[in-house]
């Protein structure tokens, strides 16, 4: 153990002036801006909640949220990297009624939590430095305590979101026909495991993003902004319908929406700013679920579904990423140096 723990900290010394990857700058950066995001909806949540064992799950995520924003603003500090912008007060109107009910807010915070852990994962298997590794792992542990704690909370509540149990096998099996796969009969053989998995997660994301998304829509400053949130919860719906379609056809049950948790509130509890980074956020989420979704789908007629709805989440996320640039709420991510700009600008190239 003493061998180890001299290692350990000859690693430590070795990587003290070792500069940030650029995995590990991207990560930092999407970390910072997402929990500065969430600490402005939990501060919402906490305004309003009802619920005494809510507002506890609410303070227990919030907390975890803000000290994430502080560690990475004082690693960006300690490199002399300026510390981004974010999310703050500016976001939040402090005198707006709840725009979701208490069992959205525990769905909410347990979504994310699930969503953290795999992007989390991704960051902690790409960082290379000492002090970023140990940063992901413990993001990775309130990840983990965060959606175990919601998981917990939501049953307690009445609201289960596993996936729907099938019979166990009572034999071991082999496939021997390629229809097994085929997207002419294979359609009409039974789910695997794996396949309702994920379209059971997919199903449970788009419920979160469309209650999301009708919520924005009432409380948006202008009809554009709102009529995007609207086309967006169109968009969740239709993916609900299509993926639950599938489990209903092998009287499997599927979850259920969430849109009574949706108040009829008009005042906005955040800025458009915010609301919009939420909106890309979740868009991006439902892109890399889709593609893990697509890798695991051994049925062709499954996987033709979930690539028609690639390009228009795409483009939907393109649209709403062009609107914050118009509005100029989108901060640009670290990026590498143009060389060739430098080179135009530089003193010699003037020069005959």
């Amino acid at each position: 153990m003493k061998k180890d723990s001299i290692i350990k900290e000859e690693i430590v010394e070795h990587q003290q002036n070792k500069q940030l990857t650029s995995a590990e700058l991207a990560d930092l950066f999407s970390n910072f801006m997402g929990d500065s995001m969430f600490s402005c909806v939990f501060e919402h949540y906490l305004q309003v909640v009802q619920d005494d064992e809510v507002k506890d799950y609410v303070e227990f995520a919030l907390t975890r949220s803000r000290r994430h924003v502080q560690e990475i603003g004082n690693i960006f500090k300690s490199e002399n990297i300026p510390v981004p912008v974010g999310f703050g007060e500016q976001d939040i109107r402090k005198d707006a009624p709840r725009l979701f009910g208490d069992l959205f807010m525990v769905f909410y915070i347990t979504q994310m939590a699930s969503a953290s852990l795999l992007l989390y994962g991704s960051a902690f298997s790409n960082a290379t430095r000492q002090d970023i590794i140990n940063y992901f792992r413990s993001t990775l542990n309130d990840s983990i305590e965060t959606y175990e704690r919601g998981r917990h909370l939501l049953l307690s509540k009445g609201m289960d979101i596993s996936s729907p149990t099938i019979p166990y096998p009572n034999k071991v099996d082999f496939v021997e026909k390629k229809s097994f796969i085929s997207i002419l009969t294979g359609r009409d053989r039974p789910l695997t495991a794996n396949e309702i998995k994920h379209l059971h997660y997919n199903i449970n994301t788009n419920i979160l993003g469309k209650s999301l998304m009708l919520g924005f829509s009432q409380v948006a400053s202008s009809e554009k902004i709102r009529k995007y949130f609207r086309d967006g919860a169109e968009l969740a719906d239709k993916q609900i319908k299509s993926f639950a379609d599938h489990l209903l056809k092998q009287d499997l049950p599927s979850p259920k929406l969430m849109d009574d948790h949706v108040t009829d509130s008009t005042t906005s509890p955040f800025s458009d700013k915010l609301m919009m980074y939420h909106g890309s956020l979740a868009g991006n989420v439902a892109l890399t679920n889709m593609g893990t979704a697509l890798s695991q789908m051994m049925r062709h007629d499954l996987a033709a579904e979930l690539m028609k709805f690639l390009p228009v989440i795409g483009k939907y996320n393109n649209d709403g990423l062009n609107m914050m640039i118009e509005h100029g709420w989108f901060e640009e991510p670290f990026t590498a140096t143009d060389r060739k700009e430098l080179s135009k600008s530089s003193p010699g190239s003037n020069k005959n």
